[in-house]
């Protein structure tokens, strides 16, 4: 065959995984204008995979290279195709150097053009790899860092594609090049993300979403979910999408964040699109942070079988329920979860149990049976939980014993409770809250030395950055009958405390100042106290709940914000109104300003018609007024029914049984007795109980058992905070 100096000098071979194809069939291929067939060939003789298959990267040895003197145009395209298709396989091996050297002899512009303009006259797209070639050349500057190359490359094929695709979706467009304008779609938004050009990137994804490309439901699914993790994790505050068809429209980042997830989920549910692992995370992350677990756990239920385990699935929604408080469906779900049958010695799953019986004296005995359960099976690598194992079974063997049917097993459940806590505290020395829990512990105990070491050692471990340390030690201190020293806690407390929290110090402040019978002031530090609240009931507003309706999902609009778009700040330490105004009623009264009382009380009322705490002040004071009348009956009547309305209401069963003593009726002696050994069946440690159990003993001529009672209420009084340490918990 004659030489010709036009024709391209060509002594080619590629390798790659020990296979070797001859270069010159490749040119056959490619002079035939059959560019998939020589892509083909390459990839069946070096026993390649797709470049939409980044696993596999192949080792290919360019043993020699292409050189091409004076040839013609056709000639040359047909070399640069060539080229594309070398630029490609490097690219697919991590090569990217080699490849971006390779899709640089492209001319771009051509290649746009050319698919413009196919487009355009909806005919044929006769070579998708130069195509393809301008979109792993974008990748491959993404790949180098060269961001701002990188976006213009791939903007330009979308720009063309989005002209092309404006008027409808051409017939002419094959499954391939749907496929290279689908990746080029879903990457240009992440390249003005990386290259800092947010509002760019987000413009990318929404137009992604809402303009004609043909994308299938995988790719839509893989941009919406990367534009909700944009909206959600993102620092900056987006415009909403403008819609004119009456649509609903999110009003901020989190909204909208929200609701593509569930899109997402909603499609996966239809079995449109593949399950994806992470929507459901983000989805839990960001429902949980916002306290909607209600509608987490919507999702959960929706959900077809075998997505996640069914032990695991009613774990999910146990933990949905507790955040939405509603307990006892979590501990319905958990039982079944640590059914014998199921996962019987689960330690997540007991420790939840456990904490939700922690906190219903009902549940105690239950909840301590989890926890045992805990610090059985705390072994090896779960070693570390025997000390929060035997942290709750302290708790819940403290909330047994509040319904214990007798002393001596009332006494033996605080016991254990006591020594359970003290073992935690020895395996786990840098937990706080272990040391707040047994400073209270010891207080209730009435052990106020101990109280005051575990109260400061709390203190020194938070660094006093907990309100509750600041109001335990003002409450032992307050025990021990150093007022001033308790008032110099709360002052301090006030210094280094946010003024919208200040509202349990502020009432213990007041009660302080009663103790140490000073009531001007503290009438004063209560009209303070209103003023904060009043302050901050006009700077938060009203929660404003809506419910919106998209299609088939139902959620639950501007929960969070206010109306600045500000998220609202969960109120921990919000003021309760009620307490405040039954404190200044009871303080009233007992100055005789019957008025100024029955004002407090009409406030109460306003708040909470119906109120064990108001119907109480109430009787209470109405028994003074009769007892000045000598209206004893009119004054039992007033107090009966705040023990009807709430028969565990304490206070209400003293101040019930007082009054049958001082009235004298013989035959109701025994009803006073029953009221006040209820009241210290739920509060052992009310000295006004005992008290008043004495004198109804030595009315019954029981002159020891009086003793004992008077003796047990003067031991309670030495020992009296001016507010009850469970309010702690």
């Amino acid at each position: 065959m004659e030489s010709d100096e036009n024709e391209p000098v060509t002594t080619r071979e590629i390798r790659a995984n020990g296979n070797c194809v001859k270069l010159s069939e490749v040119e056959a291929e490619v002079d035939a204008g059959n560019v998939e067939g020589a892509e083909t060939t390459l990839r069946d003789g070096l026993s390649l995979t797709s470049e939409t298959d980044p696993s596999s990267q192949p080792t290919i040895a360019i043993c020699t290279t292409l050189k091409s003197e004076g040839s013609s145009s056709s000639k040359e395209w047909r070399v640069i195709e060539a080229k594309a298709l070398i630029g490609k396989l490097e690219y697919q091996r991590g090569n990217v150097e080699n490849a971006l050297r390779m899709f640089d002899e492209i001319d771009v512009q051509a290649v746009i053009q050319q698919l413009q303009t196919s487009l355009s006259e909806r005919t044929p797209v006769k070579n998708t790899l130069m195509l393809e070639a301008v979109y792993l050349k974008a990748k491959s500057l993404q790949k180098l860092d060269k961001l701002t190359e990188a976006v213009n490359e791939c903007k330009g094929v979308v720009d063309a594609v989005e002209k092309a695709f404006s008027q409808g979706t051409p017939d002419t467009v094959d499954n391939k090049l749907q496929e290279i304008i689908s990746h080029a779609v879903e990457l240009l938004p992440e390249l003005w993300k990386q290259s800092g050009c947010y509002n760019e990137a987000l413009s990318a994804y929404r137009s992604a979403l809402l303009s004609q490309w043909n994308l299938d439901d995988d790719f839509i699914a893989r941009i919406q979910k990367a534009l909700a993790v944009f909206l959600l994790y993102s620092e900056m505050e987006t415009s909403p999408p403008n819609k004119t068809d009456g649509s609903y429209v999110p009003k901020n980042n989190l909204e909208e964040g929200i609701l593509l997830l569930m899109i997402i989920l909603r499609n996966f549910i239809l079995g449109k699109i593949k399950w994806d692992p992470l929507v459901m995370e983000h989805l839990i992350f960001t429902l949980s942070a916002c306290g909607q677990t209600s509608i987490l756990a919507k999702q959960f239920e929706e959900l077809t079988p075998g997505v996640y385990h069914r032990i695991d699935r009613w774990n999910f929604l146990a933990l949905c329920n507790i955040g939405s408080g509603e307990n006892k469906s979590a501990l319905s779900l958990l039982r079944m979860s640590l059914h014998k049958h199921e996962r019987p010695n689960d330690l997540i799953s007991l420790l939840l149990a456990t904490k939700i019986c922690s906190e219903d004296p009902h549940l105690g005995a239950e909840g301590a049976g989890y926890a045992q359960r805990v610090i059985n099976n705390a072994q090896g690598l779960d070693e570390h939980l025997k000390g929060v194992g035997l942290r709750m079974l302290g708790l819940c063997l403290g909330k047994q014993a509040k319904v214990s049917s007798s002393d001596f097993e009332r006494s033996k459940l605080q016991s254990r409770a006591l020594q359970s806590l003290e073992e935690a505290v020895r395996l786990e020395q840098n937990n706080a809250d272990l040391f707040f829990e047994l400073a209270i512990q010891y207080a209730m105990h009435r052990n106020l030395t101990a109280a005051l070491s575990c109260a400061k050692q709390f203190f020194d471990k938070t660094g006093g950055s907990k309100l509750n340390g600041w109001r335990l030690i003002a409450l032992v201190l307050s025990a021990q009958k150093r007022f001033p020293e308790a008032e110099v806690v709360i002052d301090a407390a006030l210094d280094e405390t946010a003024k919208w929290e200040q509202g349990p110090l502020l009432r213990l402040k007041a009660k302080l100042k009663i103790s140490q019978l000073r009531p001007m002031d503290a009438i004063e530090t209560y009209r303070y106290l209103l003023a904060l609240v009043q302050a901050q009931k006009k700077s938060s507003g009203p929660l404003v709940m809506e419910t919106k309706k998209i299609g088939a999902l139902v959620i639950k609009a501007s929960l969070l914000f206010n109306k600045d778009g500000e998220q609202r700040k969960a109120e921990d330490y919000k003021i309760n109104e009620l307490e405040v105004w039954h404190g200044l009623a009871n303080l009233y009264a007992s100055l005789s300003h019957w008025k100024d009382a029955e004002i407090c009380l009409q406030k109460a009322r306003e708040l909470q018609e119906y109120s064990p705490a108001t119907i109480h002040a109430e009787g209470k004071n109405k028994c003074i007024v009769f007892e000045g009348r000598g209206q004893d009956l009119e004054a039992l009547v007033a107090t009966l029914n705040a023990v009807l309305f709430e028969p565990n209401y304490v206070p209400s069963k003293i101040l019930m049984a007082s009054l049958i003593l001082k009235i004298g009726l013989n035959t109701a002696a025994p009803v006073a007795r029953c009221l006040l050994s209820d009241a210290l069946r739920i509060e052992p440690t009310n000295r006004m109980a005992w008290y008043n159990l004495g004198l109804t003993h030595k009315a019954d001529g029981r002159i020891v058992d009086a003793a004992d009672c008077f003796q047990a209420a003067s031991m309670l009084e030495e020992s009296d905070p001016i507010e009850s340490f469970s309010s702690l918990l």
